[in-house]
């Protein structure tokens, strides 16, 4: 059986997991910007990764992730490999620096909401775990 789901209900959903988002990438970024930091998460992921794959990955231009990955390589983040199939690309994986950076910042948000879920009652607590299956299978849905 599927739900309907009310306009209001999304809405406020949207806010709440917008608001929450916003509070987290605002913690620890340094003087990242969130394309870079997003990028890096990418890298680590996905690495050894093409500059165009990247680009995809994150829907942007081309140009634009040129832009993010050429400031990424000169702070360290990233180093630059060659392609084994293509002499002529290179790909781009994630430097030590640019671990320890994401470590980093991962500890700061978890920090942040650790700290903000110790607030809650015991009674709230239970709802939240309970509702981390959905919530996980909404963010791993594939467009």
């Amino acid at each position: 059986m599927s739900t309907v789901p009310s306009g209001q209900d999304v809405a406020k959903l949207r806010v709440v997991v917008g608001r929450l988002h916003r509070r987290l990438a605002q913690r620890s970024n340094g003087e990242l910007t969130f394309a870079q930091v997003s990028a890096l998460v990418t890298v680590e992921k996905r690495g050894p990764i093409r500059l165009g794959e990247l680009a995809a990955r994150e829907q942007v231009a081309a140009p634009s992730m040129t832009r993010t990955a050429a400031s990424l390589l000169t702070l360290g983040l990233i180093d630059r490999v060659p392609d084994p199939d293509d002499g002529r690309s290179f790909h781009i994986v994630l430097a030590d620096a640019g671990r320890d950076l994401l470590d980093h910042v991962r500890s700061e948000r978890t920090a942040l909401l650790s700290e903000r879920v110790s607030r809650l009652s015991q009674d709230q607590y239970e709802k939240l775990l309970a509702a981390l299956p959905v919530l996980e299978q909404l963010a791993e849905e594939d467009d």
